[in-house]
């Protein structure tokens, strides 16, 4: 069975879980990159890609992830036809690597940014990386050189976050500088470690 050890990581788009992934990625934990897996499977299905969304969307050989999200994100009959071309082999592969971690016997990190609105994933543990909507917004624009509408959009594309923080099992609020994410990331990682004694 997959899954056993895994805790989901989540939060919203500029709450800071890329951080936190990182922190536990450097105390040795295995952390499976939903995104990572995603980029690669897209590139793998840039020929189907091109068939469902136009010709417009490949660029110097490669998926425009940029014109595409665009698009989907505008659209949202469009991201559902993509979501279901993506989502069962992202699936496929993110199951076979938690399969291998499980084998180990202990805890890893599954980073899934949409775990709460896709449902896929019969991971019983989530901690939600949280930081409040002004910050996400401001962190968003000035990381991503995206419009505040932009942003917005994509943050109406997930479940609030103020929502989000309490469907989580755990929460790190990442409201504040680096040395408050570090004593946050460190309190959490020692729950963790309990959780599964």
């Amino acid at each position: 069975m997959a899954f056993v050890y895994a805790v989901a990581l989540t939060g919203g788009i500029a709450t800071g879980k890329s951080s936190v992934a990182r922190m536990f990625a450097e105390d040795g934990y295995t952390v499976i990159d939903a995104d990572r897996i995603a980029h690669e499977v897209l590139a793998e299905q840039k020929e189907k890609i091109a068939e469902m969304f136009g010709e417009t969307m490949i660029k110097e050989g490669n998926v425009d992830r940029k014109a595409l999200g665009a698009v989907v994100f505008a659209d949202p009959l469009k991201r559902k036809k993509l979501e279901q071309l993506l989502h069962p082999l992202i699936y496929e592969e993110i199951e076979a690597q938690a399969k291998t971690e499980d084998a180990k016997g202990r805890p890893y990190i599954v980073d899934i940014p949409l775990f709460f609105e896709g449902k896929r994933y019969p991971i019983e543990r989530s901690l939600v990386v949280y930081a409040p909507q002004t910050l996400q917004i401001e962190r968003a624009m000035n990381r991503d050189g995206l419009t505040r509408e932009a942003v917005l959009e994509r943050i109406a594309a997930q479940i609030d976050i103020e929502e989000k923080r309490y469907m989580g099992d755990f929460v790190i609020d990442n409201s504040g500088d680096q040395n408050q994410l570090r004593v946050e990331y460190e309190r959490i990682k020692e729950a963790i470690e309990k959780e599964f004694e």
